[in-house]
């Protein structure tokens, strides 16, 4: 197969990627007449504000572009053409809600947040962050049984911020460890970035050092385990300590108590707006790729929210149901907002800012991998700097489940994972660049992927001498919905002139789909 057969074929999917004018009839087949689901209180705001700015807002998605988004939101995965097919037949009225139901509660759910989890709070086995290898599975292994038991998250920041114990054995005093630098300023950054959504470099001098004074008791012990050590309180005879807290008060550390527990009662405490917000802001930006304050970890009263109320609704449901991190995602996902169409119908600079439509991004770097390996069949290599034993990987292992950030691939890199070295979001490059084209274009691992794969193959002998059924059967599997007309002729007129083997024109199908924007962008 000639690397550049597949530009020959002519896919007309996504047009509206690069942005669209308001069309005159539906764009099929990515727009619905009406919404499948019932008003709620975050359409209300949205809709409500677009409404005051003059702006439009997209049409409702299709049932083809829900699924393939709502697995890709909630799992990190695309979902199996069955799967697909078997959504887009279902009758029942209700079937979104019952789908993003089933999806918050698969073990994929908690690997694909876990990954985020992990971004956020700098898994990763040396430099610049100072875990080992040890400290790094017990550190994952906690986040991810918190995830799975759905762990309310005041709970989970609580022992985050107040733990001790040796790095090994007590896994949340890795908070502590997970920093570049020693010392109470790079905690300080850490905490009021992961907990407040907040770069305290911007702060008042008198309020930095506020923070930065809970964690001058803070001290750490080696042992004679090699790179273990124990996060604890200084043992030295200390008086009372003053704290100045972010919000300008002041609370008395007694001697001998700890002031990151004072802290931690101060910023769990009912009424205090900065956790909630932060959570939810947070929130709200790995489902949509856009905070409501943007960026979401950069809050800052001259940085307001784009839409009015909407982050304080949310903050108020998060903080009401027990900081259930479960409920606020299906919360959002069954909203109008959430199902809104990708194809923009409004020219407005703030339209993408408030959500007109379904903000268009790439597939993160681990997800797309996944996607390809999936498809195709195969499987990915990872190496680390780190020796065996702790960067053995399963064949079977998604890239989303790395759970160390020091262990990646080549294509890992080339397409922005996150390095993890500081927990700001914007540290993950999501935008595509000449080389991640060319890759995808002319790669002999991409070409070698698709040839040798099983999964292709079976399809087209599923389908034999059947050029409409194999061609329908890779669109399911590559971009979760039946061709439209104009894209299936153009498919079949191919797969008939070129005169070749059904397997290599599959194939020259299935690596034209993938270089498409409908399948490199979550839509």
């Amino acid at each position: 197969m000639h690397p550049t057969i597949h530009c020959l074929i002519i896919i007309g999917t996504c047009g509206f990627l690069a942005g669209a004018a308001e069309p005159v009839d539906r764009v099929e087949p990515y727009e619905a007449e009406a919404f499948a689901v019932p008003r709620s209180r975050i359409d209300d705001l949205v809709f409500g504000a677009l409404r005051e700015a003059g702006i439009q807002p997209a049409r409702p998605c299709s049932d083809a572009v829900f699924v393939r988004r709502v697995f890709l939101d909630v799992i990190g995965a695309l979902p199996e053409a069955a799967e697909a097919r078997a959504f887009l037949t279902d009758k029942r009225p209700d079937k979104r809600a019952h789908l993003i139901d089933s999806l918050l509660e698969r073990d994929g759910h908690v690997d694909y947040l876990a990954m985020k989890w992990y971004d956020l709070l700098r898994v990763k086995s040396e430099f610049p962050i100072n875990l080992w290898p040890n400290a790094v599975q017990s550190y994952q292994r906690w986040i991810r049984e918190s995830l799975a038991g759905n762990l309310p998250y005041d709970r989970m920041a609580r022992e985050l911020l107040t733990s001790n114990g040796s790095n090994f054995r007590v896994p949340q005093v890795n908070f502590m460890r997970a920093v570049q630098g020693d010392g109470p300023q790079p905690l300080a950054a850490a905490t009021a970035l992961t907990f407040m959504g907040s770069r305290i470099e911007g702060w008042p001098a008198d309020r930095k050092a506020g923070l930065e004074s809970v964690f001058s008791r803070v001290t750490f012990k080696t042992t004679a385990e090699w790179k273990e050590e124990i996060v604890c309180l200084d043992p030295a005879p200390m008086g009372s300590l003053e704290i100045l807290l972010p919000d300008g008060t002041c609370r008395r550390v007694s001697p001998g108590s700890d002031p990151r527990a004072v802290f931690a009662d101060w910023l769990l405490a009912p009424g205090n707006r900065w956790f909630a917000r932060a959570g939810a802001n947070r929130t709200w930006a790995w489902i949509f790729g856009r905070g409501i304050v943007h960026e979401p970890d950069d809050l800052r009263p001259d940085n307001p929210p784009s839409v009015p109320g909407l982050l304080e609704y949310l903050e108020r449901e998060f903080a009401a149901n027990g900081y259930d991190m479960r409920k606020l995602m299906r919360l959002i996902l069954n909203s109008q907002v959430y199902q809104l169409s990708p194809v923009p119908r409004s020219e407005d600079r703030r339209a993408l800012e408030m959500f007109a439509s379904y903000p268009v991004r790439r597939l993160e770097a681990e997800v797309l991998l996944d996607a390809l390996c999936r498809l195709t069949g195969t499987v990915e290599g990872y190496d680390s700097p780190i020796p065996e034993p702790f960067t053995y990987i399963p064949a079977s292992a998604r890239s989303v489940d790395l759970a160390d950030g020091s262990i990646t691939s080549s294509f890992l890199e080339m397409f922005g994972r996150s390095p993890r070295d500081t927990g700001c979001i914007n540290e993950r490059n999501n935008r595509i660049t000449e080389s991640q084209r060319l890759y995808l274009l002319n790669s002999s691992q991409i070409q070698g992927r698709i040839e040798k794969s099983w999964r292709i193959r079976n399809l087209v002998r599923s389908h034999r001498k059947n050029e409409r059924g194999w061609v329908r059967a890779i669109y399911m599997a590559v971009l979760s919905r039946p061709p439209v007309y104009a894209e299936e002729s153009e498919a079949l007129d191919y797969a008939l002139e070129s005169k070749l083997p059904p397997k290599q024109a599959a194939d020259d199908l299935v690596w034209a789909l993938i270089n498409s924007k409908e399948f490199l962008h979550r839509h």
